[in-house]
């Protein structure tokens, strides 16, 4: 057996956060996988096993966490995230119905509604930010009601679902920071269920009636509330902000989505592909295993790095380069598999209303100041200026009417 190469840098400084590509072809080319001395555990920071791992959840378990810290994957224990088998798949039933694609298809209508609308008054003004303006403004508008969260609660939304992320790195100063969010949630969405202070016809009232017929106890709902919330707000933001942020960069590429509209499912994966929203999670090794000739103990923690597989030159070629025409497809910035995201169908729909929207009325991105959040797991901006172009007649032209969209 070979012996397992390893990297020394902490993968969550700042630093290390806000410029992260390099670092990940540093583990790659080092090999398959690889010890980090920082944080204790192997990662797999290529493609070929990243995919293999997260297809095998009896020997890469999610039950017993999922994130860097030991506080977490013992407080999280439970959570449809960090659990296995039945518990796993019970959970998962309760939020199926509404997030499956014939679940999502009644909201067809009005995300791409509520979509054009947003960027109708966007486009008027001219300048916005791309991310308080648009990236959250459509989930914000969308997923509460779907979730059901009470009206009342929702002024915390943004930094609670930035505080489940933060909490499953390393404990580090950011997750520390998290603690606090973190117990305001749990305590709010176990009042609410407590209370029964859930909108009517909502996923948490699915999840309410999972409750009295015995599915669910009350403290697995209050974490299934969360669960499906934090998801499905953050992977959506994190995608319409860095496809903004890609097509102004790229302007060819958006000449190209504009004349050739059906290649928005294409676009929309080689966004998450090359931008990925999360950065990766982690399983515990139930056995004795051999991953690429390295013999792995049991009870090692592995590190899945999504992000960096996305980019592996193994496995895409060009694989640092935007390209819609790519079929990226297999890409893993949802994860694979039985723990893939839960939210990615709602995240999908939501994102692509957005990016038909500004087909049809932005010609061109000129793209102004920009910030990167800061954040253990999820990668996102946190400001971006943009000014557009509006479309002249002779573009909207390029591009499919309303009327006839799929």
């Amino acid at each position: 057996m070979a012996d397992v190469p390893s990297y020394s840098e902490d993968l969550f400084t700042d630093d290390a956060i806000m410029r992260p590509y390099g670092r990940y072809r540093e583990l790659r080319e080092l090999g398959p996988v690889v010890w980090l001395e920082a944080h204790r555990m192997y990662v797999l920071p290529r493609y070929a096993e990243a995919r293999a791992v997260l297809a095998d959840p009896d020997v890469f378990c999610s039950g017993r966490g999922v994130g860097l810290n030991d506080v977490v994957n013992t407080v999280g224990l439970g959570t449809t995230l960090m659990s296995d088998g039945d518990v796993h798949d019970v959970q998962r039933a309760v939020l199926a119905r509404r997030l499956t694609p014939r679940g999502l298809r009644p909201l067809h209508e009005t995300v791409q509604s509520a979509a054009d609308a947003l960027v109708e008054r966007l486009v008027r003004r001219g300048s916005f930010d791309a991310v308080r303006d648009l990236a959250r403004a459509l989930p914000l508008s969308i997923v509460p009601d779907l979730v059901g969260w009470p009206i009342h609660g929702r002024d915390h939304l943004l930094d609670w679902s930035a505080a489940t992320f933060d909490i499953l790195g390393p404990m580090n100063a950011r997750a520390e920071r998290a603690g606090p969010s973190i117990q305001a949630m749990l305590e709010f969405a176990a009042r609410t269920v407590a209370d029964r202070d859930v909108l009517a016809g909502s996923a948490a009232a699915d999840m309410l009636g999972a409750v009295d017929e015995g599915k669910l106890t009350e403290s697995q709902a209050a974490s299934l509330i969360i669960d499906y919330l934090g998801p499905s707000l953050d992977t959506t933001i994190s995608a319409i902000g860095s496809g903004v942020w890609l097509f102004g960069h790229h302007p060819d590429q958006w000449q190209l989505l504009r004349a050739k509209p059906e290649l928005l499912s294409n676009a929309f994966n080689e966004i998450i592909r090359l931008e990925s929203p999360v950065r990766g999670f982690t399983r515990l090794l139930t056995a004795d295993t051999v991953i690429a000739d390295h013999e792995l103990p049991a009870e090692a923690r592995l590190l899945v790095l999504f992000a960096s597989a996305n980019r592996d030159e193994l496995r895409w070629h060009s694989a640092d380069q935007f390209d819609i025409t790519r079929n990226a497809n297999a890409q893993l910035g949802f994860g694979h598999g039985t723990h893939g995201c839960a939210g990615q169908g709602l995240a999908r729909l939501e994102g692509h209303a957005v990016l038909r929207a500004l087909m049809e009325r932005v010609e061109s991105f000129d793209l102004g100041a920009e910030t990167w959040a800061v954040n253990n797991i999820i990668h996102a901006l946190a400001t971006l200026e943009v000014t557009v172009r509006p479309a002249s007649t002779s573009a909207d032209a390029a591009v499919a009417p309303a009327a006839e969209r799929t």
